[in-house]
C-alpha cells in the first residue's frame, strides 16, 4: 500500500462512520477510532479545539459534553465544519457550530444536564488540521449538579464505557498535571478495558500549572505508570486566555515556547505540544486501521453475503403485504423463545469460549455463590459460645443447672436458622439478574425492531419480576417450615451422647480424607521486589493442604501449607494492579509463608476468585468473620466454670451438627425452589406465547 492509499484509510473508515450513523446501524463492526476520555475541566476541549484551530465546542460549568462527538477531521484547501443531520449545510462560522452543538445535544437529552449515548457527527474541513477522527465523550463526573439524575456517575460511565470497550477503539486518556495520576479517572477507566496499557495513548495537560520544584518529566518519559504508546505533553490557554479571545495560533506558539525554555522538557520539546500530539494520533490511527483492516473487510463481507442472502429470499415478496410482516414476526419471537431457551439449558451450537453465560452461570450461583454466601452466614465462634452460655444461665434462673437443658439448643438453632434467609433471597437477586441479561442477549437479534426489541424486553422482564416475588414468598416460607419443627431424631443427627465426642473438623477429614479439591495457577502477589516480587505457581488444593509447584506437572515443589486455622478474606483491588486478589492468613497470628502473615493470592478475574474460594470452603476454609470491638478489648468477658464450659461445648457440638443438616436441605432445595417457580415458568411462558402469536 502506498503512501496515497495509506492517507486514505481514514476517510474510507469515515465514510463507513457516516453510512451506519445514517441508517442508525453500527451493523456489529467495531470500527477503528480514538476515543477521548478525560475528567471535567481535565483540557479535553482546549486540546481538540488546538487541532482544528478554532473555537468550536461549547464551554460552560458543569458537564458541557453531554452526548458523543464523533469529530472528523479533514485535511483541505477550504474551512468549514458539516453535520450529519444537517447535510448539505457549511458551518463557515465556528460560533454557529458552536451553538447547533449546543441545540442538537438539547434537543435528545433537554436541558436538565441529562446525557445520551447517541452520537453527533460533526466533519470540519480545514488546511490545518491532518486526517484524523476522535469521539469526544462526556467528562466524569462524580456529584450530580442541578437537577441531574443521581446516578449521573454510572451514566456517564456507561456511556464510556460503549465505546473504550471495544478492542478497535484507541483510548485517548487526558489528565491535568496538576492532580495526582495514580487519581486519574481517564486512566483508571482506561485501565479497566486495556489493563496493559496496549491501546491507550496519555495526554497530559496543564503543566504550566504545577507547583514550583515540581514536573512532570518522569511521567512523559513513561517511567510511571507506563503505557505501550506513551505520554505526551500540551499546555492550553488558560480560562483568563479564552476570556481574554487569546487565539490558538498565539496559545500554540506560546506552548513551543513553554517547552523549549523550561530545562525538565527542554530534550523533549520535538516529542511534546499540540502540533506533535495530533501527528502522532494521525500515525496511531493509520496503522492502527491498516492492522485492523482484513479482519474488517473479512467481517463485512460476511455481513453483505448474509444481507444479500436475505435480499434473495425476500426479493419477490411484496413489502405491503400484511402476511409477509406477520411471517417475520412470529419467526422472529419464536427465535427470541428458542435462544432463550438454548441460553439456559446449554447447546452445542455458537458455543461462547470467552466467559460464562446463561445456564452455566446460574449453575455457578447454584453451586459455588450460594453455598459461599451460606457460609459467611455461619455463626461466629466467640460469639456462638457467648449466646450459650446466656442462653443456659436464663434457662436455669437464680438455681444451678446439673444437666444441658435442651431449650437452649433449640432457642440458639432457630436464631441461626433465621440468619438464612438473606443468603436464600440473595440468591434469588443473583438468579434474577442473569435471567434479565439473557434476556437481553436472546433480543439483540431484534436490533433492527427498536419498538419490537423494547417491548419483547419488558414483558418478558415483568414476567420474570412477577415470578420473583413467588419464588421468594416460597423462600421464606422454606425457612419458616424448618424454624417450626426442630428434628433431633434425625438420622444424621449426633444426639447428646456423642456432642461431646465429635466435631466438625474430625468429621470433615473422615468425610473428605486428603482428595484433590482443585488445581490451577495463582499468582503470590504479596511478595516484596526486593525477594523477586509476584510469581505465579501451580497450585494442588486438597482437604487438608494447600501446596504450590513451579510446573503443572508438579515435579518440582515449592512449598506445603497446612489448612490447619486457616481463614479466607477479599482484598481490595488497586488502582495499579490488573488482578483480582483474596487473602489467607492464620487466626493464631501465625506466619503462613516464610516471614509473611498473609499470603495474597491473585486471578485475573473476580469470577476466577470466587471459584476458588468456593474451592476453599469445600477444603473448610470458611471466610473471614467481623469481629466485634469489645471482643478485641477484651470488654464483656465472662468467667464460666468447668461444668457449665462442658454445657456449652455440648450445645454447640449439637448446633452445628443440626445446622449442617439443615444446610445441607437448603443447599439443595433451593436450586429446585428456583429451577420450578422462575426458570422453568419462564421458559413454558415464552414458548406458550410464541405458540400463541402462531395460532393467532
Amino acid at each position: 500500500m502506498g503512501n496515497r492509499g495509506m492517507e486514505e484509510l481514514i476517510p474510507l473508515v469515515n465514510r463507513l462512520q457516516d453510512a451506519f450513523s445514517a441508517i442508525g446501524q453500527s451493523c456489529n463492526l467495531d470500527l477503528p477510532q480514538i476515543a477521548v476520555v478525560g475528567g471535567q475541566s481535565a483540557g479535553k476541549s482546549s486540546v481538540l479545539e488546538s487541532f482544528v484551530g478554532r473555537d468550536f465546542l461549547p464551554r460552560g460549568p458543569g458537564i458541557v459534553t453531554r452526548r458523543p462527538l464523533v469529530l472528523q477531521l479533514v485535511n483541505c484547501n477550504t474551512e468549514y465544519a458539516e453535520f450529519l443531520h444537517c447535510k448539505g449545510r457549511k458551518f463557515t462560522d465556528f460560533e454557529e457550530a458552536r451553538r447547533e452543538i449546543e441545540l442538537e445535544t438539547n434537543r435528545v437529552t433537554g436541558t436538565n444536564k441529562g446525557i445520551s449515548s447517541i452520537p453527533i457527527n460533526l466533519r470540519i474541513y480545514s488546511p490545518n488540521v491532518l486526517n484524523l477522527t476522535l469521539i469526544d465523550l462526556p467528562g466524569i463526573t462524580k456529584v450530580p449538579v442541578g437537577d441531574q439524575p443521581p446516578d449521573i456517575e454510572y451514566q456517564i460511565r456507561d456511556t464510556i464505557m460503549q465505546f473504550i470497550i471495544r478492542e478497535n477503539c484507541l483510548i485517548l486518556a487526558v489528565t491535568p498535571a496538576n492532580t495526582d495520576l495514580a487519581n486519574s479517572d481517564a486512566l483508571k477507566l482506561a485501565k479497566d478495558v486495556d489493563p496493559q496499557g496496549l491501546r491507550t495513548i496519555g495526554v497530559i495537560t496543564k503543566l504550566d500549572l504545577m507547583d514550583d520544584g515540581t514536573d512532570a518529566r518522569d511521567i512523559l518519559e513513561n517511567k510511571i505508570l507506563p503505557l505501550r504508546r506513551g505520554y505526551i505533553g500540551v499546555v492550553n490557554r488558560s480560562q483568563k486566555d479564552i476570556e481574554g479571545k487569546k487565539d490558538i495560533k498565539t496559545a500554540l506558539a506560546a506552548e513551543r515556547k513553554f517547552f523549549l525554555s523550561q530545562p525538565a522538557y527542554r530534550h523533549m520539546a520535538e516529542r511534546t505540544g499540540t502540533p506533535y500530539l495530533q501527528k502522532l494520533l494521525n500515525e496511531q490511527l493509520t496503522n492502527h486501521i491498516r492492522e485492523t483492516l482484513p479482519v474488517l473487510r473479512n467481517k463485512l463481507q460476511r455481513q453483505l453475503l448474509s444481507l444479500e442472502k436475505e435480499v434473495e429470499e425476500y426479493k419477490d415478496c411484496r413489502p405491503d403485504d400484511p402476511a409477509i410482516t406477520t411471517k417475520a414476526l412470529l419467526l422472529m419471537v419464536k427465535q427470541f423463545s428458542v435462544d432463550f431457551d438454548k441460553r439456559i439449558e446449554g447447546s452445542g451450537d455458537q458455543v461462547d469460549t470467552l466467559e460464562l453465560s446463561g445456564g452455566a452461570r446460574i449453575n455457578k450461583v447454584f453451586h459455588e455463590r450460594f453455598p459461599f454466601e451460606l457460609v459467611k452466614m455461619e455463626f461466629d465462634e466467640k460469639e456462638l459460645r457467648r449466646e450459650i452460655s446466656y442462653a443456659i444461665k436464663n434457662i436455669h434462673g437464680i438455681r444451678p443447672g446439673l444437666f444441658t437443658p435442651d431449650m437452649a439448643f433449640e432457642t440458639i438453632v432457630k436464631k441461626q436458622i433465621v440468619k438464612l434467609k438473606e443468603p436464600c433471597l440473595k440468591c434469588v437477586d443473583l438468579v434474577i439478574q442473569e435471567l434479565i441479561h439473557t434476556v437481553r442477549q436472546c433480543s439483540c437479534k431484534l436490533g433492527r425492531y427498536p419498538k419490537l426489541r423494547e417491548e419483547t424486553e419488558r414483558i418478558v422482564s415483568s414476567y420474570i419480576r412477577e415470578r420473583e416475588e413467588r419464588t421468594k414468598n416460597q423462600v421464606v416460607l422454606l425457612i419458616d417450615i424448618q424454624l417450626s419443627y426442630i428434628n433431633t431424631n434425625h438420622e444424621d443427627f449426633i444426639g447428646f451422647a456423642n456432642a461431646q465426642q465429635r466435631t466438625s473438623q474430625f468429621c470433615k477429614k473422615q468425610a473428605v480424607g486428603n482428595q484433590v479439591v482443585r488445581k490451577g495457577w495463582l499468582t503470590i502477589s504479596n511478595i516484596s521486589i526486593i525477594k523477586g516480587g509476584s510469581k505465579e505457581y501451580w497450585f494442588v488444593l486438597t482437604a487438608e493442604s494447600l501446596c504450590w509447584f513451579r510446573d503443572e506437572e508438579e515435579k518440582e515443589k515449592k512449598y506445603m501449607l497446612p489448612l490447619d486455622n486457616l481463614k479466607i478474606r477479599d482484598v481490595e483491588k488497586t488502582f495499579m494492579s490488573s488482578k483480582y486478589v483474596f487473602a489467607l492468613y492464620n487466626t493464631e497470628q501465625r506466619n503462613v509463608y516464610k516471614d509473611y502473615r498473609v499470603l495474597e493470592l491473585a486471578c485475573d478475574s473476580q469470577e476466577e476468585v470466587e471459584s476458588w474460594k468456593a474451592s476453599f470452603l469445600r477444603a473448610g476454609v470458611y471466610p473471614e468473620k467481623s469481629i466485634p470491638e469489645n471482643e478485641e478489648t477484651g470488654a464483656d468477658n465472662f468467667s464460666i466454670d468447668p461444668q457449665l464450659e462442658r454445657q456449652v461445648e455440648t450445645i454447640r457440638s449439637l448446633v452445628e451438627s443440626y445446622m449442617c443438616i439443615i444446610n445441607k436441605t437448603i443447599r439443595d432445595l433451593m436450586p429446585k425452589i428456583i429451577m420450578h417457580l422462575m426458570i422453568n415458568n419462564s421458559t413454558i411462558f415464552l414458548s406458550c406465547t410464541s405458540t400463541l402469536a402462531a395460532h393467532s
